[in-house]
Order: C-alpha cells, then structure tokens, then sequence
C-alpha cells in the first residue's frame, strides 16, 4: 500500500477532511498550497485532530503548483508513491470573468505537476474532478460513460485535465490515474474543528446558508421556484465532505490493483434533493429560520443533477454513509463555533472546546 503521499491543495475544504482520513490511516502526507482559496489554520486544525500519534506525519508547504523549481524540491526530498490533486481555482462566476487566470493557474499546475512526478518516477495519481464535466445531462442518474462538456471556463480545466490523463495514460501505461467526479459537497468533520471557508461570497447553497443562518447574510437567494421537481426548485445530489474524504482512500487504495489504467468514478449519494428540502434540513439542524428571496433561473443551471454510484459501490467498495440530516447537523456544528470561518474570533482555541 502506498505510504508517502503528495496532496495539492491539502489546506482546502475537501483537502483536509482528506488530509485527515490519510493520517488517520497511517499515511505519512506532505501537503503544498498556495493558500489563494484556503487557510493554514486548517492544517494545524487537521494535526490537532489526528493527535500526538499522527500529527507529526504531516508536513506542509505553502507552494503554487505553477513554480516548477519549488515543486521539484518538494519531490527531491521525498520519494512519493502517489500524488492526490485538489489545487485548482473553482469560481465558476470568477472562471467567466477571468478565463485565462484559471486555464493558466489549473491547467499549468497541473501539467506541472504530471512533469515532475514523471521526473521523479511517481505515477499514481488521484485527481479531483467534478461534475461539471456533464454539463447539462438530459437524463440522470449520470454515469461515466455520459458524454461529457462543460458550460463554463472552470468546469471545462476539469474537463480538460481529465482529457491529459487520458493522454498521459495511453502514452505510458505505467500510469495508474483514477478521476473522481463528485457532485454537490457538504458538511464538515463532526467536531465542527475544520469546515468549509470560502472566501468572499459563496458560490455554493449551504456555505450561503450557513452565513445566513449565523447572522452574516440577511438572506438566501433561490434560483429558479418553476423547474419540474417536486417543489420547483432544482435538484442535486448533496454528498458530505467525509464520505468524501472516504471515497479518496478507497481510490488510492485501488491504485494498487494491477489492472487500473485511467478510471473514472462519480462519488455522490445517488439520491437527488430540492434547494428547499436541503434548507428545510438545516433549519432543523440549526433551530434557525432561513429567509428566502426567491429569483428566477441563472441561465446555464440544469433542473435535475445526480450520481450513479453503481461503478463506485463495485468498484471501490465505496458507499456514501450519510444523508441530508448529518450533512446538515454537520455544517451547522461548524458554523455555529466558526461563524467567521478560521478568521473567526478564538479561532486558536483549543481542539477541547471544539468537540
């Protein structure tokens, strides 16, 4: 099993639930960000939670994945055997605003990034893709095998980068590359200790509820009250941030078998949910009530978006555990102590007063 592992973007939301897990399961982990969309604190966070016995094997260094010099020092000093890739801008309003800021910053990292571990003969990769890469799918669940585009610039560097693994891995079947779409994350670590913090206004529905529900927003805006679904909003698969992380062992774990080449998997929950069934959720979490300003459709958002997990299930051994009830209570746990998010007031507090 592999033990030395790299993670880009390790300081990131879905990064350092992951971050965890691996220590948690005896993985040493280096981690390299740039802090653009992320926090250190959730680094020193994430040892404080796996504890004396873990804590130390993690590393971290604060590097762009676009300084290729710096990058290959991180791989001269540690033989890795495989490589997790989260870093990557992901605005998609930001994305349409600045194109080439993104293809440079996420298709240059990551070309990079394939360049050095080919130097350094590492070539195991997981990569974290998204959703977005089915653009609007005109029937659901979406499988793997769906015909893939993208409706803006972010989602089309995902897009993108999945088609260079394809190439990488046909050009040099030593390659193990598995490609991880996951759908609508949520949620936080039950200790309410790390969580999502975007930074400036959220770009997705529960981080904008969760600032609503602490105070920080007056209101949630609901795009689109009149699709064909059950109560005329839109419907997405939600899927909580440690089934997450749980599904990036179970990948890299597969990486070991000898017959993966360059996989594909969706991790979602395989069940759909409505913009207002996920608010009903957290108001019954939080105990708070959350105002609606209801608006029409952004152009571009589909009506009905969720995950076959079948290929996931089999092929992974990987299932998600958690509904919409524990993605909410968990969101509301680190909202209610992290109102700011790591630049909240005692936010070096103590891991006791969290839990």
């Amino acid at each position: 099993m592999a033990r030395n592992i790299l993670v880009t973007g390790g300081a990131g939301y879905i990064g350092s639930h992951t971050v965890l897990q691996l220590l948690l399961g005896g993985y040493r982990v280096v981690v390299i960000d740039n802090l653009d969309n992320s926090c250190d604190i959730a680094i020193k966070r994430v040892q404080e939670l796996a504890g004396p016995e873990y804590a130390s094997n993690l590393s971290f260094h604060k590097i762009d994945l676009r300084d290729k010099t710096a990058l290959g020092k991180i791989f001269a000093s540690t033989k890795f055997d495989a490589v997790i890739h989260f870093a990557g801008l992901k605005a998609v309003g930001e994305s349409v605003a600045k194109p080439l800021l993104y293809h440079d910053n996420n298709l240059i990292g990551t070309i990079n990034l394939l360049e050095i571990m080919v130097a350094n003969e590492c070539k195991k990769l997981v990569f974290s893709s998204s959703a977005t890469v089915y653009g609007w799918p005109k029937e659901v669940p979406c499988t793997e095998e769906f015909p893939l585009s993208a409706a803006n610039p972010y989602g089309r560097t995902k897009l993108f980068i999945e088609e260079i693994c394809r190439d990488v891995y046909l050009s040099d079947s030593e390659w193990k590359i598995i490609l991880l779409r996951y759908f609508n994350p949520v949620g936080a670590h039950p200790s309410g200790y790390i969580g999502e913090d975007p930074h400036g206004t959220p770009n997705n529905l529960m981080p904008f509820i969760q600032q609503v529900a602490v105070g920080r927003r007056s209101a949630l805006t609901v795009f689109g009250s009149d699709y064909a679904t059950s109560d005329g909003t839109g419907v997405r698969d939600f899927v909580h941030v440690m089934d997450l992380a749980d599904g990036h062992i179970a990948a890299l774990c597969k990486l070991s078998d000898p017959s993966v080449g360059c996989e594909v998997y969706n991790l979602g929950t395989g069940k759909g949910t409505t913009v207002l069934e996920m608010v009903a959720a957290f108001e019954k979490a939080s105990g708070k009530k959350i105002p609606l300003v209801m608006a029409g459709r952004r152009p571009g958002d589909a009506e009905v978006v969720y995950a076959s997990t079948a290929k996931a299930e089999r092929e992974l051994k990987w299932k998600a555990k958690y509904g919409i009830d524990e993605m909410s209570r968990d969101q509301w746990n680190w909202a209610s102590k992290n109102p700011y998010g790591y630049g909240s007031p005692k936010s070096g507090a103590s891991l006791i007063a969290h839990i």
